[in-house]
């Protein structure tokens, strides 16, 4: 069966992604299983959007019950769900105001469009002149403006010709975002951790520079949070790690409790009220059904011990990884449940490790094709936590063990 299902989604389905050779039907808590009633452990919880873990029974009751009450209206009427959706979203963040979204990338875009209208009306840039500083190895999504500033090849071959005005810079390079500032710059756009890029993270102290630098030049620091945020680094947000308020926020993926896109931009005042009624939109961004999910998501974070758990068992992951000894492992890298495992490629290849992994029970993703990501639900327990790297000790003990100089 699981050969006829994989067949059927390679006939009809556009090839835009490689998946491991598992046919998934059952996800609890960690766990998920194939058809074959075979269970694994999810070390991915899909890209942070299974933060709380699969079917977690609190966002299943909360999105049951709305979906009976009143699940989808126009924005061009009032809800009883979105206004105390967006108080608990801002008043646990910090930010003033929000815009509520479904995808990661609508509110990457979100924030694009808020930076260069608040460029132009308000700090006075020449029309159709702003700049956003963004860097490279970063990812936004894969819309056609997005992607025309990643510094990814495959992201950008065959999709040109691309939206101007951004310039890029090296990530971790505070001096380097001080040099590339102009009169033109409206913002500067990070992720605190890039995440798609390898898990890197940068110097301690860089998010505090850019801080300071942006504020200096009134340039907006925007904090892409999609898949930082929310607990997963063992702070709500990954800027929180240097006590730095951005200016615009990012969130998405956790937001949905890992049963729906949500996801949203907040900013400070002056920042958001150069929306105008007519100015942007989205048909299903901020509907009763995503609302009720979303506060009940953050409503999961709000005692502050999933997060702790995040830092606590991050480390004890990072710790166990770091202890395994094999000529194969470059580096292991990340902030709480956020981890990086680089590989030598001359070795194996991170892709095969994923597929070794998953004969043993353990799912994850590769991503440059020398990192694996560790990300689990932040549900997950000590006892867990050291299951995987029992497995993964294991798979690297299958693995041969000749002499490399360098991982290259």
């Amino acid at each position: 069966m699981s050969s006829h299902r994989i067949a059927l989604e390679d006939r009809y389905c556009a090839h835009n992604y490689q998946p491991l050779p598992v046919v998934l039907s059952k996800g609890l808590g960690i766990w998920l299983w194939d058809e074959d009633g075979k269970r694994y452990m999810d070390m991915m919880s899909a890209y942070s959007a299974v933060s709380f873990g699969h079917s977690h029974p609190a966002l299943v009751e909360a999105l049951t019950h709305q979906a009976g009450q009143l699940a989808v209206t126009s924005r061009a009427f009032y809800t009883d769900q979105l206004g105390s959706f967006l108080q608990l979203l801002c008043e646990m963040t910090g930010m003033p105001k929000a815009l509520p979204m479904n995808s990661g990338t609508e509110a990457v875009e979100t924030a694009l469009k808020a930076a260069r209208k608040w460029g132009y009306k308000v700090k006075g840039i020449p029309d159709q002149q702003a700049e956003i500083i963004v860097c490279h190895g970063n990812f936004a999504g894969r819309t056609t403006t997005i992607v025309g500033f990643s510094s990814e090849a495959q992201y950008r071959d065959g999709f040109g010709p691309f939206d101007g005005g951004f310039v890029t810079i090296p990530f971790g390079d505070a001096a380097a975002l001080e040099a590339a500032i102009t009169p033109r710059t409206a913002a500067f756009l990070v992720e605190p951790i890039q995440g798609e890029g390898g898990i890197i993270v940068p110097p301690d102290g860089y998010l505090a520079q850019c801080r300071e630098i942006c504020t200096r030049h009134d340039v907006l620091l925007i904090c892409d949070e999609v898949q930082t945020g929310l607990g997963r680094t063992g702070r709500l947000l990954a800027c929180d790690h240097e006590g730095i308020k951005p200016d615009g926020l990012i969130l998405g993926k956790a937001l949905g409790g890992g049963l729906l896109p949500v996801s949203a931009f907040l900013a400070r005042r002056d920042v958001m009220d150069v929306f105008t009624p007519g100015d942007h939109g989205s048909t299903f961004g901020g509907n009763p059904l995503a609302a009720a999910v979303g506060h009940a998501a953050l409503s999961l974070l709000r005692d502050g011990a999933l997060i702790a758990a995040a830092q606590r068992l991050g480390q004890r992951l990072r710790d166990g990884l770091s202890a395994i000894q094999h000529p194969a492992i470059c580096s292991v890298r990340g902030k709480g449940l956020l981890i990086g495992l680089e590989l030598d490629p001359n070795i194996i290849s991170a892709r095969n490790f994923c597929e070794r992994l998953m004969e043993e029970g353990v799912l994850s993703k590769e991503t440059h094709h020398t990192v694996v990501r560790f990300a689990p639900p932040l549900i997950i327990s000590a006892a867990e936590i050291d299951a995987a790297l029992r497995i993964i000790e294991h798979v690297f003990a299958t693995l041969p063990t000749p002499h490399t100089e360098d991982c290259t």
